[in-house]
């Protein structure tokens, strides 16, 4: 007779907790209702309109969550880059403190609109070490990074940040971490990138994806744990000037990008597998954005083949897990 490990995979777990992120078909039983259950399906996130920025921009730094977004930096569409700060609580954009160096193309990240780091980038005459911690309501110029680059991506908090990627004369593979005063360079990338997109909790923890020497694309996915970077599943549409955002590397979005045009792709990451999830109404390259898997928020980029920049925000809702309760009747 066969199995329900041999059908699905796996067998049927006994835990006391039901499990957080269940794929659809996986079954368990909670030890503490004394309930078999299962995930019968996983609804599909959605996008929603919110606030339009102030100033129109791509290629910003951006920190936060949905309701607490700081968008920095960028480009307007005419030189120089922008040093303009954006604040943004769920509904409207406010403009805050501008950065002591315009750029575009840094590593911005942050947990929120008072907490944020930004790093690296380039301010008009090619890539800088710069690096800017935000407090709240001002700007203050720290420590530089080891190796200055621009087109970079990074993740976590203006107190544990990794940057990894980037350019610098060529596509560069190092990764940084920052613990609130230096920078210490560590575990190299896999296969060097720039214009990649990444996520993380601090500097133990990381997502990079996508990105490629110009004017290639790449669907490449790393993990860092901390010490080392692994290769893991691909994304489904390779892409370069992708953005993520999420609260942790089990529960990630890969969001808009470039292929031949811009795309308006989103995708979730379970920890595992990256699932092709609702599109963004507004296709986009290199916006800013903020938020979880669960809700996250996009602003900016470009949404044509010519440098136009938009100041468009749209809000997801995210994917949720239908679980269903067996029963003996």
């Amino acid at each position: 007779m066969t199995t329900y490990k041999e059908i699905r995979g796996s067998q049927i777990e006994a835990v006391a907790t039901d499990p957080s992120n269940p794929v659809e078909g996986q079954v368990w039983y909670n030890t503490t209702s004394n309930v078999l259950k299962g995930e019968a399906a996983t609804t599909a996130g959605s996008w929603a309109s919110g606030g339009n920025m102030n100033t129109a921009r791509r290629e910003m730094g951006a920190a936060g969550t949905q309701t607490s977004t700081l968008a920095f930096g960028g480009y307007t569409g005419s030189p120089p880059p922008s040093a303009l700060t954006e604040s943004y609580n769920g509904t409207s954009w406010t403009e805050v403190s501008d950065l002591n160096t315009g750029r575009m193309v840094g590593a911005g990240t942050g947990s929120s609109s008072t907490n944020a780091l930004m790093s690296g980038g380039n301010s008009g005459g090619g890539g800088i070490g710069n690096v800017e911690t935000w407090g709240g309501s001002s700007w203050t110029e720290t420590t530089d990074l080891n190796t200055v680059r621009d087109s970079a991506a990074g993740g976590g908090t203006n107190t544990a940040t990794l940057v990894f990627g980037g350019y610098n004369t060529t596509v560069i593979a190092n990764t940084e971490s920052w613990n609130g005063s230096n920078w210490t360079e560590v575990n190299d990338l896999n296969t060097a990138r720039n214009y990649l997109g990444g996520t993380g909790v601090n500097n133990t923890l990381a997502l990079a994806f996508g990105g490629a020497p110009y004017p290639s694309v790449s669907g490449l996915t790393e993990y860092y744990n901390g010490t080392n970077w692994t290769e893991v599943n691909d994304l489904n549409t390779p892409r370069r000037d992708v953005v993520g955002t999420g609260s942790s590397v089990t529960a990630a979005l890969a969001l808009a990008g470039y292929t031949t045009n811009p795309v308006g792709s989103t995708e979730v990451w379970n920890g595992t597998n990256w699932a092709s999830d609702t599109s963004l109404s507004l296709a986009r390259r290199w916006p800013g954005s903020g938020g979880t898997a669960a809700s996250a928020v996009v602003f900016g980029g470009y949404a044509t083949t010519v440098p136009a920049a938009t100041n468009a925000t749209e809000e997801f809702t995210g994917a949720g897990p239908v679980t269903r309760t067996f029963t003996d009747s």
